[in-house]
């Protein structure tokens, strides 16, 4: 019987290692750690998909929330229920034990449940205050902020008058779509 620990943040930007200290806390060697910054909304994760091709009948995963598995009640349900079928039991560190019982499953079906319910709150109160915004803030824009013209991407803009953007990419160090885009932004002010 082998325990294993899943770990998953959803974007480049978070950190693993607060998740990755409570598994290994709890028990879970490092070595049998499976982590990866991946969007919880597809199941197309390799980490996890790596995960489940280790995990055998009576071994058990354990993850810091319930959430690590999915965003929502079906995909997560699609992703345990197969586990649970194999006697493999789930350990979430904030809730407890989930196994292969009526009362297991009765729990897991409430508690993805309570998850899925705030993940969409999250999205309408984010919905409600871009609209908020919109309405009251007269310079409101979503997405990325514009790129400010510094001296650097000045230089970047009039290299390409006798340089091609490749060329120019090179010798500036950076990617060719990053002078495609400070092109675009000056081209177009």
């Amino acid at each position: 019987m082998m325990i294993y620990g899943y770990a998953r943040v959803s974007t480049a930007g978070q950190d693993l290692k607060e998740q990755v200290g409570e598994l290994v806390e709890s028990g879970v060697e490092q070595a049998n750690i499976f982590s990866e910054k991946f969007t919880g909304t597809t199941t197309e994760r390799p980490q996890f998909n790596s995960l489940l091709s280790h995990v055998k009948s009576h071994d058990t995963i354990v993850v810091t929330k319930l959430d690590r598995f999915a965003r929502n009640t079906r995909e997560a349900l699609d992703a345990i229920q197969p586990l649970l079928d194999q006697d493999i039991t789930i350990k979430v560190l904030n809730l407890g034990t989930i196994e292969n019982t009526s009362m297991g499953r009765m729990i897991l079906r409430t508690l993805l449940s309570v998850a899925e319910m705030e993940r969409d709150m999250i999205v309408e109160r984010t919905q409600a205050g871009k609209a908020y915004a919109k309405k009251h803030k007269v310079n409101y824009r979503e997405g990325r902020p514009k790129r400010r013209i510094t001296p650097k991407y000045q230089a970047i803009y009039d290299n390409l008058k006798h340089d091609s953007v490749r060329v120019t990419a090179k010798k500036f160090e950076v990617s060719v779509s990053t002078v495609a885009r400070i092109k675009k932004q000056i081209e177009s002010d």
